[in-house]
Formats: structure tokens, sequence, C-alpha cells
């Protein structure tokens, strides 16, 4: 740096800027027994914000745009993977590459549910059960799909670590999750056969090998593609219950799902036991007792909250579907049959068929999105030039978390995302934190990343997702 006294003095000086703004911010605010700063009951209802949104019904965003923005980021962005275009052989680099990228050795001490130290053997046998001296040098690409909502881990484990004691939420060895009937690639097995490497379109992690069936990539791409079917457009439905077939009995199926409606069923028989006429008969993946695939009708009751196509991407439906995980609990990497902050953005969008990266990471520079960066070199002028101009859906970052512009009042932005608790600074000056663990509604401003640093500065992206792709800007 030439001028490092200049620069650390501008530095200083857009500190002070964003800090004096968040306290003007939050003067204006009412702070409600909750202690959620400028948030009322009325605010937490969807129709509030759809009222007072600008044309609240028109698409944003066409099937067709929409068909070639998803092909588009399968193609391009290097987070993403496009199974169809894997080679019939795998290379062992290839799968090296994949495995070391997620399981790598924790550098930091780790700690059990108890809050007792992850002992040094324990990560050793981790470390082996890769398995990585018998990854061959070529193996033919195995096809497998996904039977029910299963966790993608970092290791082949289940167990559950954290970088501190006292904390029980953030495990370090959750990556994400999966849905039932998401294509995957089989890499690589554990040490003891109990896990297997998977590669899904937005993610490569551990997958206990009960979650995965076993079938040819006729059987795994033709599902993805069997129409007519159903979306789950609600935050989670479950199939009805069924004694006479456990594996579709009661699952999981999150919003953005799609599944295939089962065909050559008559209609005046009983689907697994019960009659389906007040039912949806979807089709759903089964992984036998030897781990092949194959496929099994279950029935999805008329009054859950599905389509039969995604819906229209307006704001109106932006606001409506992000509203229906309002107060779910935070789940580090979809944990807790949840989500986090990446994952409740992307499901939501998902549920109007549009695709994106898993993590934050990925999501606020991913080159086939319509992206704004921002870097230290950006003053806070700029910043709040661009927080002026948010419109309903637009998705802002900062370091490790994503909120989504849902309006204003008085001017000012309120965002609704999945967050552990936010810090504001009270009127007296002093900081104040409030956890929350849930997808919330809060104000924009007020938030504090720190003791001196607003949200807003320490913005390093705003996604919108909007009819035509332009190339990414940078302030």
């Amino acid at each position: 740096m030439r001028y490092p006294l200049a620069a650390a003095i501008a530095f200083v000086l857009l500190l002070e800027a964003g800090a004096l703004h968040a306290r003007e911010a939050n003067a204006t605010l009412p702070v409600p027994p909750s202690g959620v700063i400028g948030v009322t009951q009325q605010q937490l209802d969807p129709e509030f914000w759809v009222r007072q949104a600008s044309q609240p019904d028109t698409v944003v965003l066409s099937a067709d745009a929409m068909a070639a923005q998803n092909a588009r980021l399968l193609k391009i962005d290097p987070t993403m993977h496009d199974l169809h275009a894997l080679p019939a052989t795998l290379g062992r680099a290839q799968v090296l590459e994949w495995i070391n990228g997620i399981s790598k050795r924790p550098k930091g001490a780790l700690f059990d549910v108890d809050g007792k130290p992850v002992p040094v053997a324990t990560l050793d046998a981790l470390g082996a059960n890769l398995a990585l001296n018998r990854v061959p040098e070529r193996q033919a690409t195995r096809y497998g799909m996904v039977v029910r909502r299963a966790d993608l881990r970092a290791f082949p484990t289940a167990l559950r670590v954290f970088s501190s004691k006292g904390d029980t939420d953030i495990d370090r060895f959750q990556e994400s999750a999966e849905f039932p009937g998401t294509p995957v690639v089989i890499a690589h097995t554990s040490n003891d056969g109990q896990w297997l490497f998977v590669v899904s379109p937005r993610y490569a992690a551990w997958m206990a090998r009960e979650d995965v069936a076993e079938g040819t990539a006729a059987q795994v791409f033709g599902y993805a593609d069997k129409a007519p079917y159903r979306v789950i457009t609600g935050a989670t439905e479950r199939t009805v219950f069924t004694r006479e077939q456990p594996g579709v009995s009661q699952l999981q199926l999150d919003m953005g799902v799609r599944l295939p409606l089962a065909t050559g069923l008559a209609p005046d028989q009983p689907v697994n036991g019960q009659s389906g006429y007040t039912s949806y008969p979807i089709e759903l993946p089964l992984r036998a007792d030897d781990g092949r695939l194959s496929f099994m009708p279950a029935l999805l009751q008329h009054n859950t909250d599905t389509a039969p196509d995604y819906l229209p991407l307006t704001r109106a439906n932006i606001i409506r579907q992000a509203f229906k995980f309002l107060g779910e609990r935070y789940g580090w990497g979809h944990a807790y049959d949840a989500r986090d902050c990446s994952g409740f953005t992307s499901d939501v969008y998902r549920s109007m068929g549009v695709q994106m990266p898993r993590n934050t990471s990925g999501q606020g520079v991913s080159p086939a999105l319509d992206h704004t960066l921002f870097t230290a070199a950006d003053d806070h002028a700029k910043r709040e030039s661009a927080i002026d101009v948010l419109e309903v859906g637009d998705l802002i970052y900062i370091p490790g978390h994503v909120m989504m512009m849902i309006g204003r009042i008085d001017g000012e932005p309120y965002v609704i995302h999945d967050t552990t608790g936010i810090s504001y600074r009270e009127s007296g000056g002093g900081m104040r934190r409030v956890k929350l663990n849930a997808v919330s509604v809060t104000p924009l401003r007020p938030l504090m990343f720190n003791g001196t640093q607003s949200y807003i500065d320490r913005m390093t992206s705003i996604v919108r997702i909007r009819q035509a792709h332009a190339e990414p800007q940078q302030h």
C-alpha cells in the first residue's frame, strides 16, 4: 500500500460513517419486548409486504430465461457439477480432488456434544476411514439416487463436533443435505463400508450408504425428466403413512423438490393399502436390501402445499415462499431437518425453478447470476446507494451470511434471513445481542457485524434474480 496513513484514515472514516448511519436508523426504530428492533407483529405477515411491493404479480424471470440461466449455472459455475457431462470412467486424481477438497483434517481443537475434547486418535481413525489408498486409477462412473432427506458430511461419520465448548449447533462435520430424488455420482466407499462419497449437482461429500440407491444412468436421469409431476411449495410436507411400504412412509419432502406422478395405476385400486382418490400418487426412489435402485408409488395428500409446476417467479411469490419458513429453527448445513441462511434462500428460489449454488461463498459470486461486488475500497456512500435501490428478492451477502430483501418501512430496508442472532447499538450507544436461531424478519441498517462495522459496511455482494443476464459489476 503506497499511502498507509491515508488509507487508514479513510478506513476509520468509513467505519465512523457506517456506525453513525446505523445509530441514526436505530433512533427511529422501536424496540419491542422481543428485542428484535423495528419489528412488530403485523410485519410478520407476508401480506403486509406483498401489499406494498411494486407490481407484486409481475413475472420477473420467464421460464425460458430461467432454463437458460440454470443451464449456464451448471456449465460455468465452478461450485456446481454437471453429472451428465462426467466421463464414463473417473480417474484417481479427480476422485482424490473431490475428497480432499472437503475432508480436510481440522487444525484447531474440536469438542463433542458434551464439551469434551475430540481425541487425536479419533481424528486419525476418521482419516483412515477415508480409504484414500483404495481409490483406483480408473473406475466406471456409478450413479445413484438419494432415497430420503440425507446429510452430507465432511468425513464418513455421524460424529458431531464443535469449535467451542457449549456449542451444540454448529457441527463442523455437517456440510449440507440432499433430498429424495436427487441424482448423484458414487465416487468412493469408506473403509468401513458404511459411507459413500457422492457428487450431487451442488455438492460433493460423504453420505450414509443407506440413504443412496445405486442404479443406471438411464434410471437416474430418466426419473428427473419424468412428467407430469408435483413440486413441493410448502416449507416441508410428508407422504402419508404406509405400513406396507415403510421406505416411502411419512417421507419428508422439502420446498422445491420435484416428484413425478406415478402412472399406470388403476384409480379404483388402493396404493399401499390406501385409496388414492384424495391424494396424488407420486413415484419415489427406493433402496433395495442389496442397495439397488427401484421405484415405488406413494401418496401425497391433496391438501398438502404443492403445485403442478414451479411457481411463477414474482415478487409476491418470493415473499410468500420465504415467509413459509418464518420461525423455522436455524440448522447449520441443513441440520435439524431444517436449513441455514444459504439453504433458506436457495430452497425459496428453487420452488420457483431457480437453481443456485449451495453456500454463500458460491452464491454471492456465481458467474451465472447477476451480481454486484463490493470491496474494502468501496466507501459507505457507495454501499448506501446500492441499498437505496434494493428490490424485493435481492440477496445481500456479508462474510458467511445472506439476507433477502422484502421491502421498506419509512425508507428503511427490511430483510428476511435464517440467522443465529442479531446485534445492534442501543440508543445509549451500547451493543445489544439478541439470539434468534430461526428464520427472522429484521431491518437491515441497524445490524452490526462487530463493534465497529455494520452489515452494510461488510457487504460483499448483492445478487438479483431478474430477466436478462448481464456481466457482473464491481464497484
